[in-house]
């Protein structure tokens, strides 16, 4: 079948061009903050079949719009220069770091006005009209300035591939007087192929590392985050399954892996985490690092990044051996590297492994003895993260917000195919809220299309978050409610910045916040009121008598609408693996002199 957004019309408008572009390359849905300068740009969307989410601020729309892209793999954002961009600069600063495929699409002002050095407003004064591209640079890999018609295509394809092969944002200026500037139409697909790709190369290096597994009798696999870009997911799982290698994953990598896998060994923890484990991984001979981000936070400060003598870093278009110096001008493609690898190993003849020693797991017995809590006590940290494992389901997608909920679902155990979206660089406080918005939205247009990303996230968006995460972008519910999204979003009210609170000034009033009435945010947000088709389920539990009613609701587990619960835990409570960092940080720290 014909793309419709290939179909040749002669000439176009410059804006139906990009948006036609987009549509393409999976885009159904644009993010982002109508104002003067890209209204026009607007108007396009309707026609061509696309959704407007709209967002309350422009900060929202980025952090959606990063959600959004991590499940659908591009996005889209649409803001006024000036305050609209650098509102949402720290949401694209997150996406660079992260790698989340955001379009930063940015209405100027005209030319003749940029030209004359004109003092309209959302300027500085100062009559220099690149500052705000000056500063976007940073945090994109890509730009476009389209001032002139004629180069205005080939420019907006180059910037839309930078962005689609390095995962990562894209910044496009369209000026108000171009936005119907005649271009020809797109009549052949964006061309994606990969720089400097040689597929002898490939084959050399799928070659090498069956030799290295074969030789090595104390292998490992670390599977980390970034993999999740790739988008190899079901290669990967079998990948795993067919070596049988050990298998650990960092916070960032969780629930890349199918977990029910017998090889899968959770969270690896480094320092902080179980000793026998991390002497394991000390003394493993081969380790296979999968999109490794060896951020302080998700490496436990620093403890559990793996030997660089035995370790095969595996990127998305390069694989680097130990301490070589990584391959200049020759590049993999990371899908037929996996699906080449995953070959030669099904018929790959691997040694004898040494036994595995498993750390401490989670079982069933715990589970029926979490169940059994009595129901006056009071809900903690570590069992309510284990009692979370019961409540997901297979398909499901989860977000964990920086802080607790981030460190406690370290240690859920989750389902086989389950989402699972945190920061473990840019943390910055309050994303995960508009990022459920933006890839609960993702989710559903696969359901509709019927794809196969969309049989995998077919199960419920469920939000963990803290009650001062929340404050930091609470309008997110208000999208949330606009676009009519079926999630739950757990609030884990311990009274303020507990985590702050585990690493500095336990007692200081910078480290508390104002209470909210958390669960009556749906009514001031204007969720509906007796809508079957969406309904809103707004509770509390303050024990575990109370939590367990709650989820045990029928309508709770379905997932449909908008649920809230509010958890309420002590402000000194925290899950053990982030109390352990805190601890192991400071007493390196006191060892350091610093």
């Amino acid at each position: 079948m014909a793309n419709p957004a290939l179909e040749d019309q002669g000439q176009i408008d410059l804006a139906e061009y990009i948006f036609r572009r987009l549509i393409e390359l999976g885009l159904g849905s644009v993010h982002g903050v109508p104002g003067d300068y890209n209204l026009t740009i607007l108007d396009y969307l309707r026609p061509l079949g696309l959704h407007w989410a709209g967002n309350a601020n422009e900060l929202n729309s980025g952090y959606a719009a990063d959600g959004y892209g991590r499940i659908k793999g591009v996005s889209a954002i649409i803001t006024s220069f000036g305050v609209g961009e650098l509102s949402a600069i720290n949401a694209i600063g997150g996406a660079f770091a992260e790698r989340s495929p955001v379009v930063h699409i940015v209405g100027t002002a005209p030319m003749a006005a940029q030209k004359a050095g004109a003092c309209l407003h959302h300027t500085l004064g100062t009559g220099n009209y690149r500052a705000f591209p000056e500063m976007n640079k940073w945090v994109t890999v890509a730009q476009a300035n389209l001032i002139d018609a004629e180069t205005a295509p080939a420019l907006i394809d180059a910037t839309l591939k930078a962005c689609i092969l390095n995962s990562q944002p894209v910044y496009i200026e369209l000026p108000t007087n171009m936005v119907k500037a005649q271009v020809p139409a797109p009549v052949a697909p964006i061309d994606l192929s990969i720089p400097g790709y040689d597929e002898a190369y490939e084959n050399e290096v799928v070659g090498t590392i069956i030799e290295k597994m074969q030789k090595s009798t104390k292998p490992l696999i670390l599977m980390d985050g970034l993999t999740a870009r790739f988008r190899v997911k079901d290669q990967v799982n079998e990948f795993v399954r067919l070596t049988g290698f050990p298998t650990l994953c960092s916070p960032f990598g969780k629930g890349i892996v199918n977990e029910s896998l017998p090889n899968y060994q959770g969270v690896y923890f480094g320092a902080t985490g179980d000793a026998i484990i991390k002497q394991q991984v000390d003394d493993a001979d081969l380790i296979l690092n999968f999109g490794p981000l060896h951020s302080d936070v998700n490496v436990f400060g620093f403890s559990a990044v793996p030997r660089a003598d035995v370790t095969v870093t595996i990127d998305k278009f390069m694989v680097k051996f130990g301490q070589a110096v990584e391959p200049s001008g020759r590049a993999i493609s990371i899908k037929s590297f996996m699906e080449k690898l995953v070959k030669r190993v099904n018929v790959a003849k691997l040694p004898a492994l040494q036994p595995f020693v498993q750390g401490p797991s989670f079982s069933p017995l715990l589970l029926q003895n979490l169940k059994s809590s009595a129901d006056d006590a009071i809900i903690d940290q570590d069992t309510f993260w284990l009692r979370m494992s019961d409540f997901l389901r297979p398909g499901d997608l989860l977000l964990a917000e920086a802080g607790t909920s981030f460190s406690g679902t370290n240690t859920i155990i989750l389902p086989d195919n389950t989402t699972l979206i945190n920061s473990a660089l840019w943390l910055s406080i309050g994303y995960t809220l508009p990022a459920l918005q933006g890839s609960a939205l993702a989710q559903r247009e696969q359901r509709k299309e019927g794809s196969k990303e969309g049989v995998r996230s077919s199960g419920r968006a469920i939000l963990f978050i803290g009650d001062g995460s929340l404050q930091m972008s609470a309008q997110g519910i208000s999208d949330i409610i606009r676009s009519r999204l079926d999630v739950t979003i757990f609030v884990i009210n311990n009274s303020g910045y507990t985590v702050e609170r585990i690493i500095h000034g336990f007692h200081e009033s910078y480290n508390d916040i104002q209470p909210w009435r958390n669960t009556e945010a749906p009514s001031y947000f204007g969720a509906p009121l007796n809508d079957a088709e969406y309904p809103v389920i707004a509770e509390q539990a303050k024990n575990w008598g109370q939590l367990r009613n709650v989820l045990d609701r029928k309508d709770v587990q379905e997932g449909k609408g908008l649920t809230l619960i509010e958890v309420f835990m002590d402000l000194a409570d925290a899950p053990a693996p982030l109390k352990k960092l805190a601890t192991y940080v400071s007493n390196r720290n006191k060892t350091n002199g610093s």
